[in-house]
């Protein structure tokens, strides 16, 4: 490691002025800031902790019946907690292990936005709300490639509001080493349609698979699905999985998905 200073803000009004310093950087569960800061892929002058704003943390719900939960609560509370919406609290139970669900954090994740994370998933097929200190954003604005969100220089995700799906599951094919998804699908039917986000596959990060989605929407079974294809073009390719194999996993774990929903 480096020297660096260390601001611990107790308001997101504090947070956000320590950030407006010169090469300051948020650090919501240092998850994956931190290992980035050991291999010197990152240098910031400043490092502001946001897991002292207490506003920032918790799950409740809100008027609308959404589960609203702060940027900082760990992954940990909200399996715990958020069990009005059953299938975003079991992703959140099998995100890597126990010592990253409870260091980890909803927003430092989702302003990360690993194109192999969970939560953009559970957002993205949900059509959540990002609220940051400036202004709320829809998940379809808010996901803009991989590793690119539409978060501003030193705003920060004070809160996700999930709207609560009639049904909903989440299917992970794990990277054993990582326990990042391979490929994940997050499946979420509301009364006007059914959602389908897709984690780990594209180049391009999280997506909706907007076949699935209409064909899902006329017939909510894993029947609806049997005919469709996902092209591989643009899909990741590694030494984890071929284009064409993450292709074939996404159909298949939208097919579990949609059977398992509850």
């Amino acid at each position: 490691m480096y020297a660096f200073e260390f601001e611990r803000p107790t308001t997101v009004d504090d947070a956000v002025k320590a950030l407006a310093s010169e090469d300051a950087q948020a650090l919501g569960g240092g998850q994956t800031l931190i290992p980035t800061l050991k291999q010197r892929l990152a240098a910031p002058e400043t490092l502001v902790s946001l897991g002292g704003i207490a506003e920032m943390k918790g799950v409740c719900i809100g008027d609308s019946g959404e589960v609203c939960i702060g940027g900082a609560t760990s992954h940990a509370t909200v399996a715990a907690e958020a069990g009005q919406y059953p299938a975003l609290a079991e992703l959140a139970a099998h995100i890597g292990d126990p010592a990253v669900r409870n260091r980890g954090t909803i927003g430092g994740s989702l302003a990360n936005n690993d194109p192999s994370a969970c939560y953009p998933a559970a957002a993205l097929g949900s059509n959540a709300t990002i609220i940051t200190n400036k202004r709320d954003i829809a998940a379809d604005d808010y996901f803009q490639g991989m590793f690119t969100t539409a978060l501003e220089e030193g705003e920060i995700i004070t809160e996700v509001r999930f709207p609560v799906p009639e049904k909903a599951n989440y299917q992970k094919f794990v990277q054993p080493a990582s326990r990042f998804a391979l490929v994940g699908v997050f499946v979420a039917k509301y009364s006007d349609g059914v959602r389908v986000a897709v984690t780990g596959a594209s180049e391009e990060g999280v997506h909706r698979w907007s076949e699935a989605e209409e064909a899902l929407s006329a017939d909510f079974s894993a029947d609806a699905i049997s005919g469709l294809s996902v092209p591989a073009d643009g899909l990741i390719g590694d030494l984890h999985g071929t284009p064409e194999y993450r292709a074939h996993l996404v159909k298949v774990m939208t097919g579990r998905a949609v059977t398992a929903s509850a």
